[in-house]
């Protein structure tokens, strides 16, 4: 064992070991610690909240016991953790030089002015108070991490952010580059309402419709026959290659703000011909890129038989 408590790496395994991100969250009280957490779960990573580092090497070892060497971890470390957190520097040392995994300490601060109105906001009590002024907690607060904010790999400065901003900011550093964002397109009939989780909407009820065709009344958008009739028009040529070139251009940019998913809706009257059709046909075009699952929620109600 090492004097910070980590287990000495082995010769076994190692690369794979190393394969596991851990991100180390720290920083000053009211600097915004919480959405950055919630903000790095949506992005995918396993994170442990207010987890003292006298403990981390724990959490290290279940990580190789559980075969989860792969995985990318948050841990969340701050002064409520008392004694147990001073070894945080040496143990992150060790993580980096005796165990060669991948860790980075990220470290949250605002200026003494924007944390004493956050706290005055919402009234929670400084974990350094014990009767000082607020001012004087964020200070010694301060003055005792200050060797950890020295020895951080990132520094965010949060000072006047909002929420939004921050969430945006932890994307941007965390998010994994290679995933994709997966984008779900449904079916409907406004008839029936419209999904209440679709980002976007697609009206299709201006293309003719083949509900009046008494031959394929009785298909679906799925359906050859179907199909060839909604796709053969000029506006829908059209439409389709603006309404793709746009979600082509709108997926990065979601992704860059850090949603999790994309839900698209494509509606006609009923949800059996039209909105089918093309909602398959989107869906086959974004798959090409990312991926897409496609779901016909009205197809066959039995309004539409």
């Amino acid at each position: 064992m090492s004097q910070s408590g980590l287990p000495k790496g082995t010769t076994t395994g190692e690369s794979e070991r190393a394969a596991a991100q851990f991100l180390i969250l720290t920083g000053m009280s009211g600097a915004g610690k919480t959405v950055a957490m919630q903000s790095l779960e949506d992005l995918g990573y396993f994170c442990v909240d207010n987890l003292p580092p006298a403990l981390i090497p724990k959490m290290v070892e279940l990580v190789q016991q559980t075969g989860s060497q792969r995985g990318r971890y948050a841990l969340a470390c701050d002064l409520r953790g008392g004694e147990l957190f001073q070894p945080l520097v040496d143990t992150v040392q060790t993580m980096r030089h005796e165990l060669e995994l991948d860790v980075r300490l990220v470290f949250l601060d605002a200026n003494d002015e924007t944390l004493v109105r956050r706290y005055k906001e919402t009234r929670r009590r400084h974990p350094f108070a014990e009767g000082s002024r607020l001012l004087e907690s964020i200070q010694a607060e301060r003055s005792a991490l200050a060797r950890v904010r020295k020895e951080s790999d990132i520094v965010i400065d949060t000072s006047d952010w909002r929420p939004a901003r921050l969430k945006q900011e932890m994307t941007q550093r965390f998010a994994d580059t290679s995933t994709s964002l997966p984008v779900h397109i449904i079916s409907f009939g406004f008839k029936y309402g419209v999904p209440i989780d679709a980002d976007m909407i697609f009206d299709v009820r201006f293309l003719p419709n083949p509900h009046y065709v008494e031959t394929l009344r009785p298909y679906t958008g799925e359906d050859g026959p179907v199909y060839d009739y909604v796709m053969q028009w000029p506006a829908t040529e059209e439409f389709l290659r603006r309404a793709e070139e746009m979600i082509d251009f709108l997926i990065p940019e979601f992704k860059k703000e850090g949603k999790s998913h994309l839900v698209i809706g494509v509606g006609c009257t009923g949800g059996r011909h039209r909105s089918v059709a093309i909602a398959r046909h989107i869906a086959e075009h974004i798959g090409q890129k990312t991926d897409a699952t496609v779901m016909h929620r009205d197809s066959m109600r039995e309004g539409n038989q």
